[in-house]
């Protein structure tokens, strides 16, 4: 689930992986990295995970920072996992070597500048908090004009949340 609290730490993820692709990218040239297999691999899960704390900060949050491109960010991820083989192995490299300490540094100030406690404080957005297919569920039986309390009684959305669709 996306909720404020776990932004810092998703943040903190970020960080931690970004300083693994550094560590383990210094050195290689474009053609080392590729002939190194282990070097290539260990990359591109680190820098997936990148990509996949990003996907799971909170909407709210990535609406609040928007510097940074987090779907350019999320879209790295995904085409890691789900479009493997068609890698492109020079936007890894790319990535590993420019864009990943760019964002690491703006999420160290991300990390710098937020007041954890008062965001944290602020109530979630019920679409951040919400479970997704249950929402995209909802819209539809709203648009069908299935009654409210039908749509609550299969998403366990509250009546207010649905009036907000």
């Amino acid at each position: 689930m996306r909720e404020r609290a776990r932004d810092k730490g998703r943040l903190e993820d970020i960080i931690e992986y970004s300083n693994n692709v550094t560590m383990l990218i210094e050195g290689h040239s474009f053609e080392s990295f590729v002939e190194d297999k282990s070097i290539y691999y260990s990359v591109m899960k680190n820098v997936e995970i990148v990509g996949e704390a990003a996907y799971m900060l909170s909407k709210a949050f990535k609406k609040a920072y928007t510097a940074t491109p987090w779907k350019v960010v999320q879209g790295m991820r995904h085409v890691l996992v789900h479009d493997y083989a068609t890698i492109d192995d020079k936007e890894l490299y790319n990535t590993a070597v420019n864009s990943i300490p760019e964002l690491r540094q703006q999420v160290e100030h991300y990390l710098a500048d937020t007041d954890w406690n008062a965001w944290v404080a602020l109530p979630d957005d019920f679409e951040d908090a919400a479970d997704e297919p249950a929402l995209k569920l909802a819209r539809r039986m709203k648009s069908k004009g299935i009654a409210p309390a039908d749509i609550s009684d299969l998403t366990g959305l509250t009546a207010d949340e649905i009036e907000r669709l």
